[in-house]
């Protein structure tokens, strides 16, 4: 016999549930487990301009997701992904969670460099309510020639940052509605 859906619950193997921090950024949940990669994701010895970018994520009713975590992925200011190519010590990766009470997120790192199309960063965002990981870019104001930013059409603009003074940019990434971040399926 089923049961009625109402009684229905997600499972903790459905959902990122409050672990997500304690198993990805355990010191914001308030362990001291291991030392974690901060808010540094390129790191103190990377080459370039040095940057700052800050936004929110915004759910479908237009509340910011306090508990979301981003996972950054970047290649260094040559346009090179570590370990191959990269100078001593950049790091290239890193985790940064929004705050709990205002929902605001933030990280530093270098302007990175390209090989092939814009320049950008990747990103994985997780939280409660979401089941599987979301993975989107996020372009600099200036991209051009970029093959994916192309194939987008009308829906590219939601993957550009804005620069909001020298070196410090806003992205905000929209899980829902008409102005809904581009996300990935990979």
């Amino acid at each position: 016999m089923t049961r009625p859906n109402k009684e229905r619950v997600e499972s903790a193997s459905q959902t990122a549930g409050p672990y997500v921090h304690i198993g990805l950024a355990p010191t914001a949940a308030g362990f001291e487990i291991y030392e974690e990669a901060g808010r540094d994701i390129a790191g103190p010895n990377a080459e370039g301009e040095r940057i700052r970018v800050e936004g929110v994520v915004w759910d479908g009713a237009g509340e910011p997701v306090r508990d979301a975590l981003i996972e950054v992925w970047q290649p260094n200011a040559a346009g090179n992904y570590a370990p191959d190519g990269v100078e001593a010590g950049f790091r290239g990766w890193g985790r940064v969670i929004c705050d709990f009470d205002t929902g605001e997120w933030a990280f530093e790192t270098v302007r990175p460099g390209a090989k092939e199309g814009a320049p950008h960063l990747n990103l994985w965002i997780v939280a409660r309510g979401i089941n599987i990981g979301l993975h989107t870019r996020m372009y600099f104001p200036d991209a051009t020639e970029d093959p994916v930013l192309t194939q987008l059409g009308a829906r590219a603009h939601t993957l550009l940052a804005t620069e909001q003074t020298t070196g410090v940019y806003r992205f905000d990434i929209r899980l829902q509605g008409t102005q809904e971040t581009v996300f990935f399926d990979v």
